[in-house]
């Protein structure tokens, strides 16, 4: 499918033409602008899916020792909540969110585990208001003029830009970005060492979803020395790009 720029712009002065809504204040006690701020801080966020909740903890390890201490929990498994809860407990110190959260029941789940982070694929506003209320950043997913413009209506600052690379990648991003200069994003879905410099080299994006260090056939394998190296490299990478490279 082919996107062209001059209709994303047009559907934009569509979308601000027909909508008078403000956006409501985000309720936040500080700790949404700190999980932000650490997500920022690592710049890449490695997008996990474990089956079991020993693997998650060594998985974590892993990425750790690299470097990494992050990971965002899908719930594409059947352990994905016990695994939040239980890398809450045993990495105090990591920063721990939740992923594929796909309604509100998911979202309760989550947070009811400790997830420091609500990532979703679709804007859902009820999902949105439940973090804010919990003080939980909340991260919808968003790829159109249109979900951009109903995820700040429901109060969402950083939208998941999803699926990155399908979408048009960086110049399709930029060109979303223009006319919504006060939006974060993180990108996610096809991002690779290839040209996860290309999107965090654009001010607007806050880190990069990642799931190259996490790949499922390494999780199978065990290949946990694996996953450490290239969570280094990520590491590397970013740090490269944050010093001008």
């Amino acid at each position: 499918m082919a996107f062209h720029f001059s209709a994303v712009l047009a559907s934009v002065d569509l979308v601000s033409s027909t909508s008078d809504q403000r956006p409501p204040e985000p309720v936040d006690d500080g700790r949404q602008q700190d999980t932000l701020g650490r997500l920022g801080d690592h710049g890449v966020l490695p997008v996990v899916e474990v089956d079991t909740v020993e693997a998650a903890k060594r998985l974590l390890d892993a990425l750790t020792a690299g470097g990494l201490p992050t990971a965002e929990i899908t719930l594409r498994t059947a352990a994905g909540v016990e695994a939040i809860g239980a890398l809450r407990t045993s990495h105090p110190d990591a920063l721990i969110g939740a992923g594929t959260v796909r309604s509100v029941g998911d979202a309760q789940r989550v947070i009811d585990a400790g997830a420091q982070f609500v990532v979703s694929a679709v804007t859902d506003p009820d999902v949105i208001a439940l973090c804010h209320t919990a003080g939980v950043l909340v991260v919808p997913g968003a790829c159109t003029p249109n979900e951009l413009a109903a995820a700040g209506r429901a109060g969402a600052s950083v939208v998941k830009f999803f699926p990155a690379e399908a979408m048009g990648g960086t110049g399709f991003l930029e060109a979303l970005a223009g006319p919504f200069p006060d939006v974060r994003f993180l990108p996610s879905g096809g991002v690779s060492p290839s040209n996860v410099a290309a999107y965090l080299r654009l001010p607007q994006v806050v880190a990069c979803g990642a799931s190259w260090m996490v790949r499922r056939e390494l999780m199978a394998a065990q290949r946990f020395d694996r996953i450490e190296e290239l969570a280094r490299e990520a590491v590397a990478l970013v740090a490269e790009v944050r010093a001008g490279g």
